[in-house]
């Protein structure tokens, strides 16, 4: 009878002690991630991550609650007792909210966006990207991301960021073999500029030779594209801000290409920047009936073509790449911010040599 009533009394005490663990207190992030594996594993994981987990949890978890769900997970809240966190293990799924950066769109836009979608600080957002970035934009790829809720700003900046680079990495070693981040991001600055001015994917080789073919005959660019970065990708370029603004991406004023990507890129804007068409265009104007552009090889033809446009549209003129409509401002021969100026060959050279031309 003392035997039996010990063990009863063991077996009571043993219990009240569980409910006692499984009713402390734990504090974690609303969104957690768990790796794939073992029970025993995943407590490794989430012991080494901060959460005091034991051999109780372990039972609790192997022979009560069931096997934890993997990646990331919605736990709905921060602070919840011990045995409701191990519950959550098993059932929550994380809440995840699609969030599409669109090409052509800069870094700026980009965050606000996510910031109004998923609760997020704009300010915190762009403080985490200017510590992680390369360069001032085409750090984030634009892509569909589907992005956990109650994931913070840090994080999801690391994970846009790496993300991005590990895609540009792939692509890279694909097609050079290496990925030489410097080369990289310079293709990726004339990319950004295809993203702007190019009306659709099938113009977009097109455009890049424009863009190669002016940069060696030591042509400034003219394009209006150049001047929509950061917080200006929306703004309307007029005459008065082409004569106006003095920056290296107003490239009316400065030869060779901006210091940087003026926006995040799609994958057919890589390509196009890595593979151009092989043309001897020089111009293009947008047809603004057909909302195409016309490509010609002499500003004679440029201007037929944009008197042939504005016949069309019946409207007013349209001001196109090196289309003196005022006078264009003084060209400056050497940009002032790296690595953007390019030397001025006497003739045309390969891609590979007009990128060892920018100093």
């Amino acid at each position: 009878m003392p035997i039996t009533f010990f063990i009863l009394e063991l077996i009571f005490v043993s219990i009240i002690s569980v409910m006692f663990y499984l009713s402390m207190q734990v504090y974690s992030s609303r969104v957690i991630f768990i790796p794939q594996g073992s029970t025993n594993s995943i407590i490794s994981y989430l012991s080494k991550s901060g959460y005091e987990l034991n051999v109780v949890d372990n039972i609790s978890l192997r022979f009560f609650l069931g096997y934890p769900q993997s990646g990331w997970i919605d736990l709905e809240k921060t602070k919840m007792t011990k045995g409701d966190f191990l519950y959550k293990l098993t059932t929550s799924k994380a809440a995840m909210r699609t969030v599409t950066l669109i090409p052509g769109d800069t870094y700026y836009e980009f965050f606000q966006n996510i910031a109004n979608e998923l609760g997020l600080s704009f300010d915190i957002l762009l403080e985490a990207y200017n510590e992680l970035k390369y360069q001032d934009d085409g750090n984030i790829i634009a892509d569909s991301y589907n992005i956990p809720i109650g994931m913070d700003e840090q994080f999801l900046m690391y994970y846009l960021i790496s993300h991005t680079q590990k895609r540009y990495s792939e692509m890279s070693h694909k097609i050079f073999g290496e990925y030489n981040k410097l080369n990289w991001y310079r293709y990726l600055t004339v990319a950004s500029i295809v993203q702007k001015e190019a009306a659709n994917d099938q113009e977009m080789p097109i455009v890049a030779s424009v863009v190669y073919n002016r940069l060696s005959r030591g042509m400034p660019l003219q394009m209006d594209g150049t001047l929509k970065y950061g917080q200006h990708s929306k703004r309307t370029i007029t005459p008065a801000i082409i004569r106006e603004e003095d920056t290296p991406y107003n490239t009316y004023k400065y030869k060779g290409v901006p210091p940087s990507p003026i926006c995040n890129v799609s994958v057919g804007a890589i390509i196009a920047a890595i593979k151009p068409k092989n043309t001897d265009f020089l111009y293009f104007v947008r047809d603004k009936t057909t909302r195409t552009h016309i490509f010609s090889k002499t500003y004679n033809e440029h201007l037929a073509n944009i008197n042939y446009t504005r016949v069309k549209e019946s409207s007013t003129p349209i001001r196109s790449v090196a289309t003196p409509t005022k006078p264009i401002p003084k060209i400056h021969e050497k940009n002032q911010i790296e690595p953007s100026v390019l030397s001025e060959p006497t003739k045309p050279i390969d891609i590979k040599s007009l990128f060892e031309n920018i100093r």
